[in-house]
């Protein structure tokens, strides 16, 4: 296991305000601290291995695209320099380096924001089922990771445990009125297309991610991570093909590994070996480099 590898933190004097799947959230009063950790974690449950390098992708590949869209809408993110973070942070800054933020302290809004291009995963199945994602209704004859004609928002609500429940555009009007879902209708496929057309220049098909929106003193932010390999499907784009299961920048490939186990996707996790974690780690750091060079 590297030396830096950073699985869980500890930092003392600052309260822990949410410990996530992957990110460790403290609070700082009016804002946060975000550390993104190298866990990992597939059908929902955190696995026993983290995956090196990990966090500070996710860190570096969020702080690059809120910097892309901060013309269609404003983020949460201060600062990433730990020189400019509150003075009780200074002694971890060996872990804090290249793996957090300083952000905001907006307010989540309850859904989360789904956009999708391409055809594949949960989509895929409902899509099977029903001819249609989140009650939109798609061409029929569609084949597994095929392109839509245009990306669709289909929004989720958030669930503390398991897995997030796709809704309709209908029942998100109800949950947080009809104006502010239709912003975030708007702002959600802008920024996804935005992406798309910035990604594919540089091999990289995003078939479909998920946004976060928060509020702090009335205004709507950008929150969360941003257009990531856990929040987003990134293929590459020189191995695209529909009708199959394509490969991947994100965790598909532990996915894959975990199928191939008898394991009922229930906690405790198996311990993946050295050979999957070193492959995802690569992936992880491919992503970053073709993003960001």
């Amino acid at each position: 296991m590297p030396d830096d590898l950073v699985i869980n933190t500890d930092i003392k004097g600052i309260t822990l305000f949410k410990r996530g799947k992957v990110r460790d959230i403290y609070s700082l009063g009016d804002n946060l601290l975000f550390i993104a950790t190298d866990r990992i974690s597939a059908f929902d449950v955190v696995l026993p291995n983290g995956i090196p390098n990990k966090g500070r992708v996710l860190t570096q590949i969020s702080s690059y695209w809120f910097k892309q869209m901060e013309d269609i809408i404003p983020n949460h993110l201060i600062s990433m320099r730990v020189e400019d973070y509150p003075e009780i942070c200074l002694p971890y800054k060996r872990l804090l380096e290249g793996r957090s933020m300083l952000v905001k302290n907006a307010e989540p809004l309850p859904v989360e924001c789904v956009v999708r291009g391409y055809l594949a995963g949960s989509g895929y199945r409902e899509y099977q089922e029903t001819g249609s994602i989140c009650g939109i209704k798609l061409s029929p004859g569609l084949l597994e990771g095929a392109e839509l004609e245009e990306p669709i928002f289909t929004p989720a609500t958030k669930a503390e445990e398991g897995h997030d429940i796709n809704i309709t555009v209908e029942k998100m009007k109800e949950i947080i009125g009809a104006d502010l879902a239709e912003r975030l209708t708007t702002i959600s496929l802008d920024i996804y297309k935005k992406a798309q057309d910035i990604a594919e220049q540089k091999g990289i098909i995003i078939a479909d991610t998920k946004f976060e929106f928060g509020l702090q003193e009335g205004e709507l932010l950008l929150i969360d991570e941003l257009l990531t390999p856990d929040s987003s499907r990134f293929w590459p784009k020189e191995d695209y093909k529909p009708g199959r299961s394509q490969k991947s920048f994100d965790k598909q490939f532990v996915r894959d590994y975990l199928l191939s186990l008898d394991w009922d996707k229930t906690p405790p996790a198996p311990i993946l070996p050295e050979e999957v974690v070193r492959k995802t780690s690569e992936k992880y750091l491919e992503a970053l480099k073709r993003l960001t060079g």
